[in-house]
């Protein structure tokens, strides 16, 4: 496989080029880039098969170098510093990264998936999402749901309801299609937090937009616009009805 390394700190390449060194010995490091034109410029004169792509560069970011190729024939390893929205918007869109300081196991864990065969079109489609989640308000607009025959891009608004299935996710869109994960609703809950779905029950998220009522009876449950009814923790009774206020005031 054959690799470029583009980052602004001399340090992170060198530990990026070391810890291949020494894991993957069969990576051939074609070049290394400190911004977006020795980037790009690397990019078009070695054609790599990866690229691990600091987000923020003294000329921009990576997301600049990439909307310089109508099509991106390479795989990404991003590689960032910072818990940030950008970070958010490539978990949903399923790319991979790794947070600086390296570490090892993540970086190895994220090379073994690159290494693994990817249909350039459902690349494309990642890259697509990426690049919607990242324009405008800093609200994620889409994440990639990938089953076990297929990705598919699914607009956070159109999200009526997930809920956990042992291992499994099974979400809910409007119009009543149900698509089936194999991720938990744990690791959606934090990918989605701020994008409109509440924690509403251990096993459940929910579309604040879809919420027709909240029940008092049996408990307590959501009644949904599509009649579903959902239950509420006890625990988390007191947050929904806040969640529930502060929609109805945005």
């Amino acid at each position: 496989m054959n690799v470029i390394l583009i980052d602004d700190e001399a340090a992170i390449r060198n530990a990026i080029r070391s810890l291949l060194a020494e894991n993957f010995p069969d990576i051939n490091i074609l070049a290394t880039a400190g911004n977006i034109q020795e980037g790009y410029d690397a990019i078009i004169n070695n054609k790599p098969d990866l690229l691990f792509l600091d987000i923020e560069l003294p000329d921009g970011t990576g997301f600049d170098l990439l909307k310089k190729f109508p099509r991106v024939p390479f795989k990404i390893i991003f590689v960032t510093g910072h818990h940030e929205y950008a970070l958010d918007a490539i978990k949903v869109s399923a790319l991979d990264y790794v947070l600086k300081p390296i570490d090892t196991d993540e970086l190895c864990h994220a090379v073994e998936k690159a290494r693994v065969v990817i249909n350039e079109q459902e690349q494309q489609l990642k890259l697509q999402a990426l690049s919607e989640n990242l324009q405008g308000k800093k609200v994620l607009k889409r994440i990639i749901l990938s089953t076990s025959d297929h990705l598919q891009i699914v607009s956070v608004s159109d999200i009526v309801r997930a809920e956990a299935d042992s291992n499994y996710t099974s979400f809910t869109l409007s119009g009543g299609k149900h698509i089936l994960v194999s991720r938990t609703i744990k690791e959606f809950e934090s990918l989605l937090s701020g994008s409109g779905l509440i924690r509403v029950h251990q096993s459940h998220l929910v579309n604040i937009t879809y919420i027709d009522r909240f029940v008092k009876k049996d408990g307590g449950y959501l009644l949904l616009k599509d009649n579903t009814k959902v239950p509420v923790s006890p625990i988390l009774k007191k947050q929904v009805l806040q969640a529930l206020t502060e929609h109805l005031y945005d």
